[in-house]
């Protein structure tokens, strides 16, 4: 049986938390709410899984790994810092483990800790109030607060310290799409019920598909698959596909006019073009580091080496638009990928970050060409959250990997057709 203890230790609360929550709820109209708060104080929560006890000298490795580096004593077993008063936890979602888990269960594993098989991290905000205040924060407040401090896709709060990661979530059976049945209807209708995007063309090329050609129902993963693995992010239909404007069908695809800039007849300076990784141009010898042995680690040399600047671009529209903090962050993630595929394996040296959303409308500062009758989705994150939790995603995640965002560029507009 599985048993989960808990590891407590204080962080130090980042500056600009205190004045963001003040301004949000005063822009809010929640002013009373935001006077109230003196100060937030935050500590993290190891919820650490084992599947057998610790030993003694187990419990020491597992404690010199959680602990500060300069604070070895600030690290609590089943003890935080804040007994009394308003606290507020949040933490990964049960159904799935965090990335956090999987990197610190094979650390943990490395470290002969065998017996732990999931460690979350989560984070718990203490906020002491005014004494003179008599009431405490409103459940308008509350939910502002909240979610300006997690990520509903990704999170949840925990409202007790947690004893299982079971969610209580149960799989549901395969079902199977009555496609030789009722034909495109039954596409329709999961379609709707399933969210899977699947525009006119989509439900008649599946349909004729499974019915015609396959001669079987499909069942509701595979809908659930084509209907991610044939997204415009994976596939991208627009930029692929055949454009018909006003009735009349265009020549060339967007692809084949982006193609067309650099024709394969005529001699250019490209070295790598429209592949999956990077792009490269021709390059000069210049002097380099390199490494004196391949096979293993070893000291480098200053040597001439021809080197082709390469660049990549990674659009991550629909991930940010969901969760724009982790949107943005793999989206750096997938370009740092596609510089270390290229050729035999290039260097990443500096990103561009570049953000086009609608309009901003940011509080206290109107602009006469944004509607405020511009409605966007409430399943989406707005134009400003974009802005803000995008560029700290994808610094976020370069600055992990040492790569700063060095350039970049905005625009806001909205229109509505």
């Amino acid at each position: 049986m599985s048993k989960i203890i808990h590891y407590y230790r204080e962080t130090e609360a980042p500056h600009s938390l205190l004045p963001s929550l003040r301004e949000q709820l005063t822009t809010l109209g929640l002013s009373s709410d935001a006077s109230i708060i003196q100060s937030v104080q935050t500590e993290s929560c190891f919820n650490v899984q084992l599947t057998s006890p610790l030993d003694s000298d187990s419990t020491s490795r597992l404690e010199w790994l959680l602990a500060e580096t300069f604070d070895r004593n600030g690290l609590r077993l089943e003890t935080s810092a804040f007994q009394t008063g308003f606290t507020i936890e949040f933490g990964p979602r049960m159904t799935f483990t965090s990335a956090f888990s999987s990197n610190a269960v094979s650390i943990c594993s490395a470290c002969n800790l065998k017996q732990i098989d999931r460690l979350e991290k989560s984070r718990r905000y203490h906020f002491v109030l005014s004494p003179s205040s008599s009431s405490s924060l409103s459940p308008a407040a509350l939910d502002v607060i909240k979610g300006m401090l997690h990520d509903k896709m990704t999170e949840q709060e925990y409202l007790t310290p947690i004893s299982s990661f079971d969610s209580g979530a149960v799989t549901q059976e395969v079902q199977t799409v009555p496609i030789m049945k009722e034909g495109r209807k039954a596409l329709e209708a999961i379609n709707e019920t399933k969210g899977l995007g699947f525009d006119d063309f989509d439900l008649d090329y599946y349909t004729n598909l499974f019915k015609e050609k396959l001669g079987r129902d499909p069942t509701d993963v595979e809908c659930f698959d084509m209907g991610q693995s044939n997204s415009e992010h994976s596939r991208h239909w627009f930029f692929g596909g055949k454009m018909v404007i006003d009735g009349e069908e265009k020549p060339h695809t967007l692809f084949q006019m982006v193609k067309a800039t650099l024709p394969k007849d005529k001699p250019n300076n490209s070295i790598i073009a429209f592949h999956d990784n990077s792009s490269a141009i021709r390059g000069y010898e210049c002097m380099a580091l390199r490494p004196t042995q391949f096979s293993k680690a070893g000291p480098v040399e200053v040597g001439k080496q021809t080197l082709h600047p390469i660049l990549t671009a990674e659009t991550h529209n629909f991930p940010c638009g969901v969760a724009p903090f982790p949107g943005a962050e793999t989206g750096t993630g997938g370009r740092l990928r596609d510089v270390m595929a290229t050729g035999r394996g290039a260097y990443p040296v500096a990103g561009v970050s570049s953000y086009c959303v609608g309009n901003l409308r940011i509080p206290g500062y109107d602009l006469p060409w944004e509607s405020k009758d511009f409605v966007y989705p409430s399943n989406l994150a707005t134009p400003l959250e974009i802005e803000i939790e995008a560029s700290n995603g994808a610094s976020d995640y370069g600055n992990k990997y040492g790569e700063p965002v060095i350039h970049g560029f905005t625009r806001s507009f909205g229109q509505r057709l």
